[in-house]
Parts: structure tokens; sequence; C-alpha cells
């Protein structure tokens, strides 16, 4: 049942549309202008694990148990639980209601898509990983890369390419997913170098390392950022003390890849300082993936010149960056 505050919700969101999906438990879905709220009933079986319901990756918000079964509500922002836009022109943010009595990567017993679309107005910025003009590589591939910096809120492009040492480096990448099945984008290597060409033997400050190993994270703040679209991946890097004060080049090799077959060569992996282990970026129970970072991470190279031939790898140089040694007081991120 609908209620008067649920009511005054939907009014002042009349802009927006509203979803809401019926099925055998009742689902009632409100679309605010940046956040969706689910109210899930569910029957006696599911009430009993609470904790294996999920919107996306995310648990209940508040859990109500009631006779004979319960309610689960979910009060997220749309850049929350792996909630997924899939258009640019209006916005339509998807995600899934599951029940998963088994961990992953084992499959939901019970699955519901709900949805929230979001009409752009002319003056709302659309974030630069959906404009494909933007920042785009030149290469002959059969995909379109792009990268490019953001500025400190990710609110917009960069307006500056000087970093004081300990501040934080916004970089995005994205691959436009054209008419190609979904697309993940992995980081496979990254540098920074102060040439534009590598060339053999030249110093170089690692950055990510092992097919998707963000080692710059050991002991600082650089981490991948949670993903908003399985088509992009915006890497926060802390700037660094190499080369400061000359141009700096960041070289990386990027791929393009099933969402469903990662694996020790396919894969974004960040370092938690704090328990001092290595974490799955796309999915934390698949955290094993990461265990090779501290050593050599193998995969089939024959499938991975393959991808390459087929234009799912790219590398790109982003520059020139001049980082200043007058250190910032910005924290690290925890």
């Amino acid at each position: 049942m609908v209620t008067e505050e649920d009511t005054d919700l939907f009014t002042r969101c009349a802009y927006i549309s509203v979803y809401i999906f019926l099925s055998l438990f009742l689902y009632i879905l409100m679309c605010g202008k940046d956040f969706m709220s689910v109210k899930w009933m569910v029957d006696e079986e599911l009430s009993a694990h609470p904790n294996r319901l999920f919107l996306g990756l995310c648990y209940p918000s508040q859990f109500t148990a009631l006779p004979g079964g319960g309610q689960a509500v979910f009060n997220f922002s749309f850049h929350d639980c792996h909630i997924r836009p899939a258009s640019v022109s209006q916005i339509t943010y998807q995600a899934e209601l599951t029940y998963r009595p088994h961990a992953r990567p084992q499959p939901p017993v019970q699955s519901y898509s709900v949805a929230c679309v979001v009409e752009r107005g002319t003056d709302v910025w659309i974030p630069l990983f959906l404009q494909p003009a933007y920042g785009k590589i030149q290469a002959n591939s059969n995909l379109n890369f792009h990268m490019g910096l953001l500025n400190e809120d990710l609110s917009g492009p960069a307006e500056s390419n000087t970093f004081a040492v300990g501040s934080f480096i916004p970089i995005w990448a994205s691959v436009e997913q054209q008419f190609h099945q979904p697309l993940l984008l992995l980081l496979e290597e990254c540098v920074a170098s102060t040439s534009l060409a590598l060339m053999p033997g030249a110093p170089v400050y690692p950055i990510i390392t092992n097919m998707g190993c963000l080692v710059d994270g050991k002991g600082r703040g650089s981490r991948f950022l949670p993903r908003h679209q399985t088509y992009a991946i915006l890497l926060y890097l802390q700037a660094f003390e190499f080369a400061a004060g000359k141009d700096i080049y960041i070289h990386c090799k990027l791929m393009a890849w099933d969402p469903a077959a990662l694996d020790f060569g396919k894969k974004a992996c960040n370092y938690n300082n704090q328990s001092e282990s290595w974490e799955m970026l796309d999915d934390p129970s698949r955290n094993s993936l990461c265990s090779c970072c501290d050593s050599n991470c193998v995969y089939r190279t024959k499938r991975g010149a393959a991808s390459e031939s087929q234009g799912l790898v790219q590398n790109a140089v982003l520059g020139p960056l001049v980082i200043t040694t007058s250190e910032a007081s910005l924290p690290a991120i925890s």
C-alpha cells in the first residue's frame, strides 16, 4: 500500500518516470532525481534469510519481520549498489532484486528487474565517459576507447594538468559499447614516464602491473573507484614524486572483456592497506583472483594474443601532466 509519504515523493518527482513491477511477491519502486527506493514484501522462506536479499550488490537498508513474511527496504543513490545507467539522452538506471541463498558466483534463486528512467535536462552535465567525442584514442581498432582527466569532484573535465604531490588525479577510461555484447573495461598495465613514447631502459613509475593489480595503492591512497558502468573505469591516482616538475605521461594498456569471464589475467584489483590484502573491484566474492598480485599472474597467452588482433586491447597515453613538490594537504583514501 502506498502511504501519504510515498504519494508526496511521487508528487515531488513527477518529472521522472516510475516503474512498478509486480510478481508473486509485491515490491514497490519509487524513483527520485538521484536515488531509488524499493520496498520488497517477501514470504516466510525468504524473510528467514534477510542477509541474502540484495538490490544490485547492496543489502537492505532496513528489514522488518511481519506475520507470514517480511519487508525489505532499499534506499540507495543511483551511484551505489552497481545500479547501472544504460543510455545518454535518457538515463535508465537498472538493478536486480535478488535472493541469493548461496554466495557468488552461484546464480540467484529469484531475480526481478527494477528500473528508473530519468529525463536529462539540457543543463545537465553528461559524464565524460558517456561522451563519445571527448578524449578518443585514435588507433587501428575495432573498438573506440577513451581516456581523460576529471576535476576534483568528478563533475567535469579537469581544468589543469598540474597536481601537487599527495593530491589525487582522477583518470577515467571507457570503451564504446556499440553493437558488441556487454563489455567490461580493464586497465591491464599503467606506468608513468617522462617520454611520450616508451623507450627500452627508460625509467618508469609502475602504477598498475601484473594484469590489473594497482600496485601504487600499497601504502598509498591510489585506488579504483566503484564503477557506474561496466564499460568505464575510474582510477583515483595519488600524485607521486617521480620526475616532479617535469612533463609526465601515463601509458596504459586498456582491455575490453566479457564481464562474466574474469580470471587471473582479466581483473581489477585494489590493495586494502588496513587489512593488507588485495580486493576485487567488480566482485569481492572473487578476491582470490587478486591473490597473485604479489607474485606472478598468468593466463592463456594464446587467447590474449587473439583478443589484441580483434581490437579488444588498446595502448593509450595520457599527458602531459606536471606534479609539483609542494605537498597537498589532502588525506589518503582509506
